[in-house]
């Protein structure tokens, strides 16, 4: 009985081994990666961007619907090239980055819709509300890098935010309700 119990265990750890050899770790090159929205003001769309941001893939080639990603983007990077409403948007009426500096985002499910598309449902937090969300994700492709021996991969992910479910909702006349984000990511592989 005790040689059929270790026998047991060491191929639950093979399992376990085998499984975690299969994921690898993939972590967004800020320079070659974006993090943008647009949302209406009156009547046009005005685009911004987070410019300082860190992604991180777990990735699991093989099955790809395993895969998990974690993001942190920093509310003082916000760029919309005008540098009185970028001073603004860090005031408490819109993302109060004093007391809350990051927003957030970790998936928990990755369901298949295409050959290589995904939607990437998780928990994103902005301003302490935590809300789910669904990614519309695409995956763009695995391959080598420019230096020897790197592996890059890259994604594109769009969704549509409500700003008002996060607290984020001053100048409603003026400033719309919902925005657009997309987001670009060319990965390099860690582990």
């Amino acid at each position: 009985m005790k040689v059929f119990r270790h026998l047991l265990i060491l191929a639950v750890l093979g399992v376990a081994t085998a499984a975690s050899a299969a994921t690898e770790t993939y972590v967004a090159d800020p320079a070659h990666s974006s993090v943008n929205f647009g949302i209406r003001h009156f009547f046009t769309q005005v685009p911004g961007r987070f410019t300082k941001f860190e992604v991180t893939l777990q990735v699991d080639r093989d099955h790809l619907e395993n895969n998990s990603v974690e993001a942190v983007i920093y509310i003082a990077s916000v760029k919309t090239e005008a540098a009185d409403r970028d001073a603004h948007l860090q005031k408490p009426e819109f993302f109060d980055a004093a007391k809350f500096p990051t927003m957030t985002f970790k998936s928990k499910t990755w369901k298949k819709t295409g050959d290589d598309t995904f939607d990437v449902t998780g928990d994103l937090t902005i301003k302490g509300v935590t809300k789910e969300v669904v990614l519309a994700t695409k995956l763009l492709g695995f391959g080598p890098g420019m230096q020897p021996g790197s592996m890059l991969s890259g994604w594109q992910a769009t969704t549509k935010l409500n700003r008002d479910d996060f607290g984020v909702s001053a100048f409603p006349k003026v400033v719309g309700a919902d925005v657009d984000i997309t987001i670009n990511v060319e990965a390099g592989r860690r582990s």
